[in-house]
Parts: C-alpha cells; sequence; structure tokens
C-alpha cells in the first residue's frame, strides 16, 4: 500500500514535530500536497516564510477541507479542543491521526471529538529538546520507531496505509495496543524525562550552596539531563498528566530499585553495585546494537540541535 495514497496531508500544529512532517512529506512524498494549520498566528507567519507546507490555512476548518489524512501535532492536553475544532471542514473518507506520546488518552479524547471518523493514533519516537516551527526538519524521523495504535475496530486497509506514511518518512512502524504503548514508553521515555526535570531542579535548588559550582563543573552525565530538562514543558506536563496510571507505576517501581541501591551503598555491598552496573551496561550495547544509537563520543550527538 502506497503512502502516496493520501492526496492532501494536513498537520495541524506547526512546530518541532508537525513542522518535520511537513517538511519530509515535502522531501518523501512530492505529489502530496502539504496543507498546515496553527492556532497561533505568529507560528503561522514563521512556517510560512519557512516552507513548512504548501500552504498555510487560517482556520481549522479550511485546514480540514479536502484532507485525506490529518495529523494532530499539538500537545496531547489539547488533542480533543484541536479535534473538535477541526470537525466542520473533515471528509467521512478522512483519516485522522496524531504524533502524542501517551496513546489511550488521546485515542479516547479523539473518538469523543469525531465519533465516526477514521481514526487511527501514532506515536513517532522522535524528537529533540528543541521546539518551535524552526527547529523542524526533514530528517527527524528516519531510522527512528513510530508505533501506530489502532483501535479494535480499524480498518486494517487504512491501518495499512497510515503505516506505509510513516515508512515513507523513514521511520520503522510496529503497530500495538495504546495501553500497551503507554506503559512502554512510561519506562523508555516518561520517567526518565521525569528524573532529568527532578535532577535539574535538585541541582538549581544547590546553586547558592556549591557556588555555582555545579553548572560549571557539569560533567557528561549531568549535561544530558540538562538537554532532556529542556524539553518543551507545556507538552510534558500534558504527558505526564495524560499518561498518570502508568507513569506512576512505574515511579513505584524506579522508586523500591533506588531504596535497593541506597541500601547496598550504605551497607558498601560492592558486588551488588557492581552486578547492577554490569547489567545496566549491556543495555547500553543493546540499544548501539538496535540502531538507536551510536558509540560515538557524546552520545553520537555532533552538536547541539539534535540533528546528529
Amino acid at each position: 500500500m502506497s503512502a502516496a495514497s493520501f492526496a492532501q496531508v494536513t498537520i495541524v500544529g506547526l512546530g518541532l514535530l508537525g513542522g518535520s512532517v511537513g517538511l519530509a512529506v515535502q522531501r518523501h512524498m512530492p505529489g502530496v500536497r502539504v496543507v498546515g494549520y496553527d492556532a497561533d498566528a505568529d507560528v503561522r507567519g514563521q512556517a510560512r516564510e519557512l516552507g513548512l507546507a504548501h500552504s498555510i490555512a487560517e482556520t481549522p476548518v479550511e485546514a480540514a477541507q479536502g484532507a485525506d489524512l490529518v495529523i494532530l501535532c499539538v500537545p496531547v492536553g489539547a488533542m480533543g479542543a484541536a479535534a473538535t475544532a477541526l470537525a466542520g471542514g473533515l471528509s467521512p473518507d478522512a483519516v485522522i491521526s496524531d504524533v502524542g506520546s501517551s496513546k489511550g488518552s488521546v485515542a479516547r479524547a479523539l473518538a469523543e471529538a469525531l465519533p465516526g471518523h477514521h481514526i487511527i493514533p501514532a506515536h513517532p519516537v522522535a524528537g529533540t529538546e528543541r521546539s518551535g516551527p524552526d527547529a523542524g526538519f526533514a530528517t527527524l524521523f528516519v531510522n527512528r520507531w513510530c508505533i501506530v495504535t489502532p483501535p479494535d475496530d480499524a480498518d486494517p486497509a487504512l491501518v495499512a496505509r497510515v503505516v506505509a506514511f510513516w515508512e515513507a518518512l523513514g521511520a520503522r512502524v510496529e503497530t500495538m495496543d495504546a495501553d500497551h504503548h503507554d506503559k512502554v514508553l512510561a519506562v523508555t521515555s516518561h520517567l526518565p524525562h521525569l528524573i532529568a526535570y527532578t535532577i535539574v531542579g535538585t541541582a538549581s535548588d544547590l546553586e547558592a550552596v556549591t557556588q555555582s559550582e555545579v553548572i560549571k563543573y557539569s560533567a557528561g552525565g549531568f549535561r544530558d539531563f540538562t538537554r532532556i530538562a529542556a524539553s518543551d514543558p507545556t507538552m510534558w506536563r500534558d504527558v505526564f498528566l495524560s499518561n498518570r496510571d502508568a507513569v506512576l507505576e512505574m515511579l513505584q517501581r524506579f522508586t523500591e530499585d533506588l531504596t535497593e541501591l541506597q541500601k547496598a551503598i550504605r551497607k558498601g555491598d560492592g558486588d551488588a553495585l557492581f552486578d547492577q552496573f554490569t547489567r545496566t551496561r549491556a543495555i547500553r550495547r543493546g540499544i548501539i546494537e538496535m540502531g538507536q544509537d551510536d558509540a560515538r563520543p557524546d552520545f553520537g550527538r555532533s552538536d547541539h540541535s539534535g540533528k546528529a
């Protein structure tokens, strides 16, 4: 099934992900028309200047008109309202998808906002700490995973078209149940972000105590935490609220494991520490072997843009 079977793709929300989708479609699917829309007039103006779409609509209804595929690239807490605003311009045959990093709550919000429409949520597991329309780039999704989470009653032919769309942008695609997705991402993405925000916040609180030495002598590990903690605050606030059950479950597991490490350090149990560090080192090697990162210095990041 060819992704080019979508004649017009409408992108709602023209930040990092929406802008990257627009640029990627223009590069990889030159026969597909791209229409963009953002609720912020300034962002719409930037998007026109940057060429993120063939045309930028002034209203959500205008953006939806003629679309075969609509991709919502707004914070997960805004998905329902964004979908409702599109309703007046949508064709009954249009497929509605998204890029949100929590899927259960998004699927429910979209189904409630657009009853009877074809809703096939998706999550490209890609991004950088940068945000805004000028942060997008056409290769963001190349060799990254995209997880498609169709509802049980989704038309298999439409699911195949959405899968083909993301594959055409260079992504590797998996399909899975929305609740399973949310549990997996709570471990691999949401909890690490929560830890990063906490560590960087703690360091900030300690700045006065250490006479600014925390920032001055930042080592590689802390610098990586600051990169993660620089991510879009609106997006991540909504992620934690929308996926709260899975995040809280994984946070409890993490707290229990952290307590065990605390005990090992207090008791001077070097064997327990060595075993844990050996096990986690193997996980890092597995990530490199799967092509999700590489072993170059600074984790293969050649600059601060996240475009390495």
